[in-house]
């Protein structure tokens, strides 16, 4: 005669535990983990954000780049170096009056 001293009912409970166990782990690390839901929905907005900031150092930079075309010496625009000579050095013609 045999004599099992484990309930034949223990076995199957405790594989359905684990695997629940193993079930939720894998869900939890699926929505809040390095590489989850949150963490993308996180980083998409951090691009969108990132986007606009550099599209706006890009129009800066463009803008830059044609002030500094318009006074080379291959091309000088006079109202453009007109304008820079009265806001860095303070300048102002003889007919302007200064109203503060």
């Amino acid at each position: 005669m045999t004599d099992n001293r484990t309930p034949k009912g223990l076995t199957p409970l405790l594989i359905c535990t684990v695997m629940f166990c193993m079930g939720a782990y894998f869900t939890f690390a699926a929505v809040q983990g390095d590489y989850g839901i949150f963490k993308r929905v996180q980083i998409e907005s951090e691009i969108d954000v990132l986007s606009a900031e550099l599209a706006e150092l890009e129009s800066e930079v463009a803008n830059m780049r044609n002030k500094t075309r318009r006074l080379s010496d291959d091309y000088l625009d006079l109202d453009l170096l007109d304008v820079q000579a009265r806001e860095v050095l303070g300048m102002m013609r003889m007919d302007e009056v200064i109203i503060q």
